[in-house]
């Protein structure tokens, strides 16, 4: 496939590949515009906690919201007159027999060919990139190597976190993919092939997300922006949930603190203090850093991180 439909009609019957929030965010766009698919493609229902019952995924309750059919196998597509699919978020690879039903666009998450993979976003924020976006792309058996139809640029704010991040591309995504959509074929006729250096965006550990101190104040806090981050204190691990880099001024102040000592809710990193703002202890609620601190008092000497 070369990325050019130039036979596809001026409204093309569409069937939507997704599953997450961010998949849901632009499928009601598109039902809104008017454009809401055929049929949606989405993963099947699973358990959201241990004993609760089986629930549905995020696109499949917006189609069920506005009547549209679900399926959760793509050979099922077979039949179903479909002219073109949109593929958001689907985190599954479709197979070749998938690729040849009909052609197939994808709202990805980055400036391609930078970030190509499952962690665009986060990969993004790790990296500490200070410029993103979001590309409407024709989709073949490479990942991520179709040709680009449109896309849209983004500054990343300093504290601005990987859902944050995720939501503000998924509506200009949207937006991109109904304004191609509302056009009809020939906004599918002149794509552009990928320029620049190829990066690829694994998907993340657990690993990628422990904090380690002995690096910069400002590495840690992107970790925390991206989520999940973690790091230990004694035996248990503790979860950081919001933090942000002190300024040089307050990283001065911490220059005798070994990284991974704490002054007050600061921790020393290498270089700089990062500020813990809220955190969850092993088996334990989110809290306050400061409440947890206090709780740690009583243990006596103050907490070293690792």
């Amino acid at each position: 496939m070369d990325g050019r439909f130039p036979g596809l009609p001026a409204k093309p019957r569409t069937a939507f590949f997704g599953s997450p929030a961010v998949a849901a965010q632009v499928l009601e766009r598109m039902v809104a515009e008017g454009l809401g698919p055929a049929v949606v493609v989405t993963n099947v229902d699973k358990r959201r906690t241990r004993r609760g019952p089986a629930e549905p995924t995020p696109v499949a309750r917006v189609a069920a919201d506005h009547g549209i059919p679900v399926l959760h196998d793509p050979a099922d597509l077979v039949g179903q007159g479909c002219h073109l699919g949109v593929v958001v978020a689907y985190g599954r690879i479709l197979r070749p027999s998938t690729l040849e039903l009909f052609p197939l666009v994808n709202i990805h998450f980055s400036l391609l060919p930078r970030w190509r993979g499952a962690a665009p976003v986060e990969r993004a924020i790790l990296a500490g990139d200070e410029v993103t976006g979001v590309c409407l792309m024709a989709v073949d058996q490479g990942l991520d190597e179709g040709d680009v139809f449109a896309e849209a640029r983004v500054h990343i704010y300093p504290r601005e976190t990987a859902e944050e991040l995720r939501g503000r591309l998924a509506a200009l995504g949207a937006a991109m993919l109904c304004d191609a959509l509302g056009v009809g074929g020939p906004a599918f006729v002149a794509p552009r092939p990928q320029v620049g250096d190829i990066t690829y965006a694994k998907k993340l550990t657990t690993d990628d997300l422990r904090i380690d101190f002995h690096a910069s104040a400002e590495a840690a806090a992107r970790q925390v922006r991206v989520g999940g981050a973690w790091c230990m204190t004694g035996p248990k691990r503790l979860k950081i949930l919001d933090a942000e880099a002190e300024a040089d001024v307050a990283a001065n102040e911490g220059a005798a603190l070994a990284p991974g000592e704490m002054m007050g809710e600061r921790v020393a990193c290498s270089p700089g203090l990062l500020r813990l703002l809220s955190v969850q202890p092993e088996g334990g609620r989110p809290m306050p850093t400061a409440d947890w601190l206090r709780g740690r008092a009583r243990e006596g000497a103050a907490p070293v991180l690792g």
